[in-house]
């Protein structure tokens, strides 16, 4: 028997895969005995923010995640196009008709049964927990105990993402301060009217309402200061914070610029830079409006705004292999938002693959490790990676895999190019798994 921690999409896939593999499964949902400050239905799979899933085209990465899923047999995938509703080019559903469906089928499965309690420990045996990013306290004081403090967050203060072929680096350039090390920061300058006029717009730029669970966290929370909340404090405030120009000189003049925006390197590839110090409380059209005054980033693509909310993940690249899969105790894995991917659809994707990969492990055969190349296995080598020292959540995006060899200048074709070649490494992988492990689930 293996207990299933949450019935949130993450653990609802989870739950899935490994029933459907023979394995019988106790899921244990806290509802409707006891809800989290942000769940208020009594079903399984509740979407709280949105209705909507994202793009659905498969030369977007939402699109491409969810291609990949329904591929492995998601039941979130397959309920949300049963209860999709028009929504353009984004695949949205009726939230109750999509809960009540995924509620349905998980409870109707001869091999799942559900406990609706709070899971206080981590039990027994082989376990999934994906209890989301408002993990209840006892179970969190539980997972504190089993990781080490150090080793989980409770709050999500991160900068914006850029992809680098986004970057004006005619305005932009590689420099470390006063020359020491490796060049490893991207710097664009300003001179002193730009940053009066940056300053300005951050100052009386609109923000998130956030939730009264969440004010109560950010009175106690030290070091997060949003960098709009530090412009308020004069106007050179963050020029002498994280804006500060010393020890640099921007290469078109010669001279030290007024203020300088640094931006350092999200993962391995160097395809994704992050603006450092600039965690941020502003709405997300906001953000794009006010950050894109930088002077290289007119044209920037952020793959992730800034965020400061609560939600509760793991350092997952010290802990997770890229099964999802706690390195110390390989009873047990983890999956969801808790695992550091960001989104309904992120999660269910990580669901799906713990659940796949626990069961491999209690057959005693191979895991499914998919290539970097697929959304998918970009996610879970993302969450995974031991080079990452500074670890923030992320969702899908094209700048988690390899850029394509053939240089495509039209942004749409040339998505088109990497999901296309995605899709064929993802089959060649499932192939491959299928001849040896012979897992018929995975046949298409």
């Amino acid at each position: 028997m293996v207990s299933v921690i949450g019935a949130g999409l993450a653990g609802c896939e989870a739950a899935w895969q490994l029933a459907c593999r023979g394995i019988p499964v106790t899921l244990y949902e806290m509802k409707p005995v006891k809800f989290s400050p942000a769940h208020h239905y009594e079903g399984f799979a509740e979407l709280v923010c949105s209705n909507s899933l994202k793009a659905d085209r498969i030369g977007s990465a939402a699109g491409l995640l969810k291609e990949e899923m329904a591929r492995l047999g998601s039941i979130v995938v397959q309920c949300a196009r049963e209860t999709a509703v028009p929504a353009g080019g984004a695949l949205a559903v009726d939230r109750q008709l999509f809960s009540d469906r995924v509620t349905q089928k998980i409870q109707s499965h001869p091999l799942i049964e559900v406990r609706h309690e709070e899971v206080a420990e981590i039990p027994e045996g082989p376990v999934v927990v994906a209890s989301g990013p408002l993990t209840s306290e006892k179970l969190s004081g539980a997972i504190e105990r089993l990781l080490g403090e150090s080793y989980l967050s409770f709050y999500d203060a991160a900068s914006p993402i850029v992809t680098f072929e986004s970057i004006d680096m005619d305005k932009a350039f590689f420099a470390a301060r006063y020359g020491k090390g490796e060049d490893d920061y991207i710097n664009c300058p300003m001179n002193r009217e730009e940053y009066v006029a940056f300053h300005q717009a951050l100052v009386s730029a609109r923000q998130v309402e956030l939730k009264e669970f969440e004010k109560d966290r950010m009175k106690v929370y030290e070091g997060c200061m949003p960098v709009e909340e530090l412009a308020r404090r004069g106007s050179d405030s963050i020029r002498y914070g994280p804006l500060k120009p010393v020890g640099l000189k921007d290469p078109r003049t010669g001279h030290r610029p007024w203020a300088v925006v640094q931006l350092r390197a999200e993962n391995a590839q160097k395809s994704l830079y992050n603006l450092v110090g600039f965690q941020t409380n502003l709405l997300f059209p906001e953000q794009k409006r006010v950050f894109s005054m930088i002077p290289g980033l007119e044209n920037a693509s952020f793959v992730r705004y800034g965020v400061m909310h609560r939600n509760t993940f793991l350092n997952s690249p010290r802990l997770l292999d890229e099964t999802y899969c706690l390195k110390k105790d390989r009873r047990i894995y983890f999956a969801g938002q808790i695992t550091g991917v960001e989104g309904y659809i992120e999660s269910a994707s990580s669901g799906i693959l713990a659940g796949i990969n626990l069961a491999m492990a209690l057959k005693e055969k191979e895991p499914l490790v998919l290539p970097r190349d697929t959304m998918m296995g970009a996610l879970a080598a993302y969450i995974s990676d031991p080079t990452v020292t500074d670890f923030q959540p992320m969702g899908s995006n094209m700048g988690l895999l390899p850029p394509n060899p053939e240089r495509i200048k039209d942004k749409a074709l040339r998505y088109q190019a990497v999901a296309d070649r995605a899709l064929e490494s993802f089959e060649r992988c499932l192939a491959d798994f299928r001849s040896r492990m012979g897992d018929d689930l995975l046949r298409e």
